[in-house]
Parts: C-alpha cells; sequence; structure tokens
C-alpha cells in the first residue's frame, strides 16, 4: 500500500471524508449497506478483526507512524486499498475537524441481522431505548464489552453504535459486542417486548418505580436469559416499555441522588446482574 499524498481539498478521492454527516454515510452510492467513519486506530482495527472491509485511509502526516501497524495490514488483506496523507490545514479543510484521535478509515457498513440470530445463546443481553447521546452510546457499548453483556439492542431512535463518534467512545467495542435493531417504530416495545418473550428473555427495565425492586435481588441473579432495559438520558424509559416489562428494577442510591447517567447505571446493571452459570 502506497501512501498517497494530496495538498488539494477539493480532491474528488476525499468525498467520503468530506464533512458527510453520518446518517448520509449510510446510503453512500455504489455500496450494498452503505459506509461508515471510523476514528483511530484502535477502531479501524478492531473493526478489520470483525471482518469488516475498509475502503480507504486518510489521516494526517503526524499519524502515519502510529498508524503504520494498519497499514501494514491492510496492504496484506488488499494492496489496492488507499491510504491519502495530508497536512493539517488539508485535512482541516476537507473534513472540518480540527483535531481527531488518529487517522479515519472509510469503513463499509455490514448488514444488520436478525434480533433472534444476534441473541442466540446469550443469557444477558441489553436493550437501550431511544439514547441519543453518542457519549452515552459508546460507554455502554464499552461497558457491555467488559462486563459480560452478550448482545446489545438498540431501538429505531437510537444513535446509531456506527456513527464516528459512537463508535470512537466505544473504544471500537462496537465491533466485538453483537448488535442489532429491535422495533420497526418508536414504540418499539409493543412488538419488541413480545419478541423477547418469545426468544426466552424475562425483561427487567431499569426505572424508579413504588414496585421496583433492588438490583440485589436474588431472583434476578437466578434469571438464566435476562434481558436489562435502559433508557434515554432525561426522561428515562417510557411508562409503555415500564409496563410491558417483567421486572421493574432501581439501583440503590445514597445522599439523596435519585438516578444515574445512563452509562453510568449501565456499568453497574451490567455488572451487578452478570451472567453467573
Amino acid at each position: 500500500m502506497a501512501l498517497i499524498e494530496i495538498d488539494d481539498p477539493r480532491d474528488a478521492r476525499l468525498d467520503v471524508f468530506r464533512r458527510v454527516p453520518d446518517a448520509d454515510l449510510r446510503s453512500w452510492p455504489g455500496t450494498p449497506h452503505g459506509m461508515f467513519i471510523g476514528e483511530s486506530d484502535k477502531v479501524i482495527g478492531r473493526a478489520l478483526d470483525a471482518g469488516v472491509t475498509c475502503a480507504a485511509l486518510f489521516m494526517e502526516r503526524k499519524w502515519v507512524r502510529k498508524t503504520q501497524p494498519i497499514i501494514d495490514r491492510l496492504q496484506a488483506i488488499d494492496p489496492a486499498v488507499p491510504a491519502y496523507v495530508v497536512d493539517h490545514a488539508t485535512f482541516r479543510a476537507v473534513t472540518g475537524y480540527e483535531v481527531t484521535r488518529g487517522a479515519l478509515g472509510a469503513l463499509l457498513r455490514p448488514a444488520e441481522p436478525a434480533v433472534a440470530d444476534v441473541v442466540r445463546g446469550a443469557h444477558r443481553i441489553a436493550v437501550l431505548e431511544d439514547i441519543t447521546n453518542y457519549t452515552n452510546i459508546g460507554a455502554a457499548f464499552r461497558s457491555a464489552a467488559a462486563l459480560g453483556i452478550d448482545a446489545v439492542l438498540v431501538t429505531p431512535s437510537c444513535h446509531d453504535p456506527l456513527f464516528r463518534r459512537a463508535a470512537r467512545v466505544s473504544m471500537g467495542t462496537v465491533f466485538q459486542v453483537p448488535w442489532a435493531r429491535i422495533g420497526t417504530v418508536q414504540d418499539w416495545a409493543a412488538e419488541g417486548i413480545p419478541l423477547l418473550h418469545e426468544l426466552g428473555f424475562q425483561t427487567a427495565a431499569l426505572a424508579l418505580s413504588d414496585d421496583s425492586v433492588s438490583i440485589e435481588d436474588e431472583r434476578l441473579h437466578a434469571i438464566d436469559r435476562l434481558a436489562l432495559v435502559l433508557g434515554t438520558e432525561g426522561d428515562g424509559l417510557s411508562a409503555a416499555t415500564i409496563a410491558q416489562c417483567d421486572w421493574t428494577v432501581r439501583i440503590p442510591m445514597s445522599h439523596q441522588v435519585d438516578s444515574l447517567n445512563v452509562a453510568a447505571a449501565s456499568a453497574v446493571a451490567f455488572w451487578e446482574l452478570r451472567w453467573r452459570g
């Protein structure tokens, strides 16, 4: 793989990196399922580990040395994959980014799997309802990977886990934890909760409620297949979702704190309710 020096930010070869919104990349012309941008050698490397195809690299000169293992790896996979190198001014003119954590990779979005395929054999899964903050999505995936969650399901209104900043915050763990979309409309639970029951899961809504049980309740630990359902940053889970879940679960709090950020709550729940079979 030869490094290709470019000094013109208008060069058409850089179009995929050119301030294209993540959502628009999902319908990138000439690709079966769209594209997404991976940022940093860690994210790109974990994407390659998962079998994702890289179409091109783009980086400032200062990142060439750090990216060399990825460059060498792509050389072995397909020497035709280009690696474009530019100065800071050109990089900023193309992307609009002042700072990145490393090289950018233009990656082919894989086909999205079915829920049943993702959760097959799973004992603990997470369902993320309408979480629109990329930091919280990325952090939840990182906790899921570290703390034994077998799969993650995201509802239709969730931030896309493959969007650049979510994948970066996750440190590439979005490629290590199987995930799929559940439901086809905003009120996903009407079809999603029955589907989870059909697949053998009991469902636990993480929410404050008068009839909630403590996350330390031994009955929860004894459940063979459990889906932990977590809600949005501001309002939490919808009332309709809570009503359809088998359990409503709370994390005991001190000092009159009523709740945790969803990323923190997910880490606590994943650890406490981990599969111990």
